[in-house]
């Protein structure tokens, strides 16, 4: 079965201010739906048809080139907005991840200051993440369309929060100002999202 453009769990201009509505545009049906296209293009020359992401990812290293570009770009653009909500409706950090936020990262101001530089310090494209690595909280950044999920992944985990720091996510908008819409970003975070991933990551 052929991949397919997941629909976005909001509408297009449901993020403003902080993801304009014509970056959306680009950055969703244009860009994410490429992804799509050539991921189902590179699974059929490779061989892999049929295959869920558990699948690639577990065997990444030993696929083409193509294959892993575009299957990162599809489920880390999807995961990305999932991770989103309009502002005001994401709720905040459960109980048990505050928790886990002071006890593993110092707290939510250092959180969010390490998560930021994370993103900061990618250079060229890329994410910043929040993962769960052996039971504890860990701010990684991969490069590209990488994840924590692929096989070769230098930090393994299970993703809870991600950023998208390559700059068609935010150059309309913010042109070359990442530090400035990473700041923003956390007013549009999805915790309800996060606290059900951390949950299921410690459960």
């Amino acid at each position: 079965m052929a991949f397919v453009l997941p629909p976005l769990p909001y509408a297009h201009d449901a993020l403003e201010p902080v993801i304009d509505k014509e970056t959306m545009g680009f950055h969703y049906d244009k860009h994410h739906q490429t992804y799509v296209d050539n991921l189902n293009k590179a699974v059929a020359a490779a061989g892999v048809e049929g295959q869920s992401f558990d699948e690639l990812f577990a065997k990444m290293s030993t696929l083409p080139v193509a294959v892993r570009n575009n299957a990162g770009g599809v489920w880390n653009h999807t995961f990305f907005w999932e991770g989103l909500a309009p502002v005001g409706t994401g709720g905040e950090p459960s109980a048990e991840l505050a928790a886990a936020i002071d006890a593993d990262l110092g707290g939510m101001d250092a959180f969010k200051e390490a998560f930021n530089a994370a993103g900061l310090g990618r250079f060229g494209s890329g994410w910043a993440w929040l993962i769960v690595q052996d039971g504890k909280l860990k701010i990684i950044s991969t490069p590209n369309q990488d994840n924590s999920l692929m096989d070769f992944a230098e930090e393994k985990g299970a993703p809870l929060l991600v950023a998208d720091v390559w700059e068609h996510a935010y150059y309309l908008k913010y042109q070359n100002r990442r530090a400035e819409f990473l700041a923003a970003f956390w007013s549009i975070v999805n915790w309800n999202k996060v606290n059900d991933l951390f949950a299921a990551a410690k459960g």
